[in-house]
């Protein structure tokens, strides 16, 4: 009942985040919300639709679970079932790290804390409202890791719900892979030291393993057959973050990102309830099992070695950090003595929605999805321009997956489908409408201030000849149109 509880409340705070940010105009403000119903909905509508639209940069659950829906129309536009699922991922984190919260502590107040830190997080509150993959990732990666501590705790049983669960979060984003294998290390240790026999333990771990291994591997072969690359880790930025090569630099950026999202304050307080938590294990107030969550904190390899690799520095790699803190807070705040741990609760909890508002405009993660907004208003008079022009199904129109994804879908409201299009996912179809554009295509549009420059851009900067036939007729919010000389409209070629 507790579990329900808090999943019912945390499902209405929710819902009601997504309404406040839709009335902003803010659902699909984020250039990768756009992006991730376009790499959904071109599964199906594509000039060369099937498996290979699945793409090999993001991993694939996210985009599978909405392909059907977003060919209805409304849905693309929208993006309201991709928010649905959001909306329930973030109700089942927040219920589940309050329940295990509780099962370690044996607290009401202490496991109140997780719910309260997620449910007033405005960064979290946001994401969740629209059709980005952090929330997906959240509710699988800590339902996947709450099963396995009761899996620990149970001796073994849901071996399969494990398994699959983390599999399904290894197969969201790239976070859950350190975390994953970090938890089951963590399994394996800990029942090793409850006396387990070390073959059976091991025999038991390597068969919940094989799960997220085997989804991991699909997914790598998938990258293979998609791009021809085993694993993508480049090409899709520049190298401007000054954290490049420098692993203390890209921590420091880590941390502050962490205040930033979470609040200062309440950052500390996770480092203090994260030193509790260890002290309470070390002294047996909290069950061995507990150890098994705290793995959690392996989310914060992805942003360290993405901002060692000189990746752009971006808040949103850092909001699933909350999660961590969350579960630090509460296991923390349930070791303890209980007069203590309410005025703790309480002062947290309070201090926590002081920082950040649930529903602050201000928040880090609001602000940077609202970034492309002005372009956004920018390109309203290239489409202008565009749309009256265009006529389906003979004309097509050259533009890049990479950068221009989230235009694309910004176009399907002015009835445009993704097979007027020819971009990367087109296998042969893309090389050769290169090789002659105006033989093939009556458009082409160049996205000319994406970070590192647009594919379009760079191939015309290294070969004018590519837009040899076209005209230039119109720019706006960083984006060029340009039309083919002559007759137009005799379809692909």
């Amino acid at each position: 009942m507790w579990f329900l509880a808090v999943a019912v409340v945390v499902a209405a705070a929710g819902v009601a985040a997504a309404v406040h940010f839709a009335e902003m105009g803010l659902t699909l403000s984020h250039y990768d919300a756009k992006a991730h119903l376009v790499v959904s909905r071109r599964i199906a509508d594509s000039l060369t639709p099937g498996w290979r639209q699945i793409g090999a940069v993001w991993l694939p659950l996210p985009h599978l679970l909405h392909a059907l829906p977003v060919q209805i129309d409304w849905f693309y536009r929208t993006g309201l079932f991709a928010v649905a699922t959001n909306v329930a991922a973030f109700a089942l984190a927040s219920a589940a790290l309050s329940w295990l919260v509780l099962d370690a502590t044996r607290s009401r107040a202490a496991a109140l804390l997780p719910a309260i830190v997620l449910a007033g997080s405005p960064d979290l509150l946001y994401l969740q409202s629209t059709s980005m993959t952090e929330p997906l990732l959240v509710g699988l990666l800590v339902a996947g890791v709450v099963l396995l501590y009761r899996w620990v705790r149970e001796g073994g049983r849901g071996e399969v719900a494990v398994g699959l669960t983390l599999a399904g979060a290894c197969w969201t984003r790239y976070e859950a892979w350190p975390v994953t294998f970090s938890a089951l290390g963590l399994a394996w240790l800990v029942r090793l030291l409850e006396g387990d026999r070390p073959l059976r333990v091991t025999a038991d771990v390597m068969r919940l393993a094989l799960w997220p291994v085997a989804a991991i591997l699909l997914f790598l072969a998938l990258s293979r057959a998609t791009v021809g690359e085993w694993f993508v880790t480049g090409g899709f930025y520049v190298h401007d973050n000054k954290a490049y090569r420098d692993v203390l630099e890209a921590g420091k950026q880590v941390w502050y990102g962490a205040k930033t999202v979470g609040g200062r304050w309440t950052a500390w307080s996770a480092v203090g309830g994260l030193l509790l938590a260890l002290a309470g294990m070390w002294r047996g107030r909290l069950p061995r099992a507990a150890w098994v969550p705290l793995a959690l904190v392996m989310t914060a390899v992805l942003p360290l070695y993405a901002f060692y690799e000189g990746h752009p520095f971006r808040i949103r790699y850092m909001v699933v950090l909350v999660v961590s803190a969350a579960l630090w807070l509460g296991l923390g705040a349930g070791v303890l003595p209980r007069l203590l741990r309410v005025a703790a609760v309480t002062a947290i909890g309070v201090l926590s929605l002081v920082e950040a508002p649930p529903l602050w405009s201000k928040a880090p993660m609001v602000q940077e999805a609202q970034w492309d907004r002005p372009f956004a208003e920018g390109r309203r008079a290239v489409t202008a321009c565009l749309a009256p022009q265009f006529r389906r199904p003979q004309q097509k129109v050259l533009a890049s997956m990479g950068s221009l994804a989230h235009y694309m879908q910004e176009l399907s409201h002015e009835g445009f489908v993704l097979s007027d299009f020819v971009h990367e996912g087109n296998g042969e179809l893309w090389p050769l409408t290169l090789e002659s554009p105006a033989r093939h295509v009556d458009w082409i549009l160049f996205e000319e201030r994406a970070e590192g420059g647009d594919l379009l851009t760079q191939l015309r900067r290294r070969s004018p000849e590519l837009v040899d036939g076209f005209d230039r007729v119109c720019e706006g919010g960083g984006v060029a149109l340009y039309r083919r000389r002559g007759r137009v409209g005799s379809g692909l070629r």
